[in-house]
């Protein structure tokens, strides 16, 4: 990694000079992939949402070593919170509460007017993002709430267990009032709308964004959003890992007990680590149901789970540019080898040998164990000793010089 330096404490004009030459990288790369097709650019997009993921993941594993296993809840949160507000799921909502408790259903109807009542409530993607974000923080402080005394195995166990209890919640809330409506999903979600302009392209446009005489399709759109949100997540971590909070979190993660003998409020911290964590899944819920259109039970499961922590163990433990590329690696990395596999196995076989879903997995297990045997730190570590987790070891053993 040495093309590409982000230091900029030690080396600034080479950490600038290297965000420089990416962001134009970034700019022109869905005008050029889209020569090739608008599936590669969507790919990217997808991307984008999984790194948004890895890098609120990060801080709850990376910066405060808190291993979480269920950080997908978050990401469904946000999602069927958008879900909600956008679409006409509010209106048979207020149906089955009506069926349910006609006095309450009433007077909501009086509160909300009969329009919302047929047509479901259609907020704002400026009062959903950051409602997704405080709902999802919110979520956050609940689960690290009774898991503070937790370490280990016992939390990723809690973790886990509480992001499949979200995911159970959201298959079977649609009875007797209907909030998620099921395994059916709610579809006819809105799409991010900017300045009225609509990201998803307006009807007869051909999925076309048209800003003036400019026109564009809807998955570049989304990939400038997407990539926005990631540029502003990315300087909120940086700042956060470099503040006093940031140093509090490190200082956990290496050793619990000395951290809270020198002073430090363990139990602030961490409850600050999953709520600033899951908000940044909230978000990225929230974009990833207005960019789908619909959300479901099953794009919420414990293996998006482990595939995001496996983005932030394989890139680099709370090392941001490491996330970052773990995310594109893991995120891009199936849909890539299913454009790319299967129709190399059929001219070469004549059929298709192995499954590209199935490669996907094998590749996962494969890249997993090589890394931990050869990389424990990741593939991008931090260059700093004290964030990365192998300094402990390698110091072992060394004497100062004299």
């Amino acid at each position: 990694m040495a093309l590409l330096n982000f230091n900029v404490q030690d080396k600034p004009r080479q950490a600038y000079a290297s965000m420089g030459i990416l962001l134009v990288g970034l700019i022109i790369f869905p005008f050029v992939a889209a020569q090739f097709g608008n599936s590669w650019v969507r790919i990217i997009d997808i991307a984008l949402l999984y790194i948004m993921l890895a890098l609120g993941l990060n801080i709850v594993v990376g910066f405060a070593g808190l291993l979480d296993l269920g950080y997908i809840a978050f990401f469904a949160v946000g999602a069927y919170l958008t879900g909600l507000l956008a679409s006409p799921q509010f209106a048979q909502l207020l149906e089955s509460i009506v069926n349910y408790s006609p006095a309450v259903g009433a007077a909501l109807v009086s509160m909300f007017g009969p329009e919302i009542q047929q047509n479901g409530i259609h907020l704002s993607v400026w009062i959903i993002v950051p409602l997704a974000a405080l709902v999802a923080g919110l979520c956050g402080a609940l689960l690290g709430a009774p898991t503070l005394k937790l370490r280990g195995d016992y939390l990723a166990i809690v973790t886990l267990g509480f992001g499949e209890i979200i995911r159970i919640f959201m298959n079977n809330l649609n009875d007797p009032i209907n909030f998620t409506n099921g395994p059916q999903g709610i579809n006819s979600i809105d799409p991010v709308r900017i300045f009225a302009v609509n990201l998803a392209g307006e009807p007869g446009s051909r999925a076309n964004v048209v800003l003036g005489g400019f026109s564009m399709p809807s998955v570049n759109a989304y990939y400038f959003l997407f990539l926005f949100l990631c540029i502003a997540i990315v300087f909120i971590t940086s700042r956060l890992q470099h503040s006093r909070l940031g140093r509090a979190w490190v200082a956990i993660r290496e050793d619990e007990i000395a951290a809270k003998a020198m002073g430090i409020n363990t139990r602030n911290v961490k409850l600050l680590a999953f709520s600033m964590g899951a908000s940044f899944g909230g978000v990225a819920g929230a974009m990833f149901a207005s960019f789908q259109g619909f959300v479901s039970p099953e794009s919420f499961s414990l293996t998006e789970s482990i595939a995001v922590l496996a983005m932030v163990v394989l890139g680099g433990i709370g090392h941001i540019p490491g996330v970052i590329m773990g995310g594109v690696l893991l995120a891009a990395l199936p849909e890539v080898l299913r454009h790319v596999v299967e129709p190399v196995q059929m001219a070469l076989f004549g059929k298709v040998v192995i499954e590209s879903e199935v490669l996907r997995q094998l590749l996962y297990g494969l890249a997993l164990v090589l890394i931990m045997l050869n990389r424990p730190a990741g593939l991008w570590p931090s260059p700093k000793h004290e964030d990365r987790p192998e300094a402990a070891e390698t110091n072992k053993g060394e004497t100062l010089p004299a």
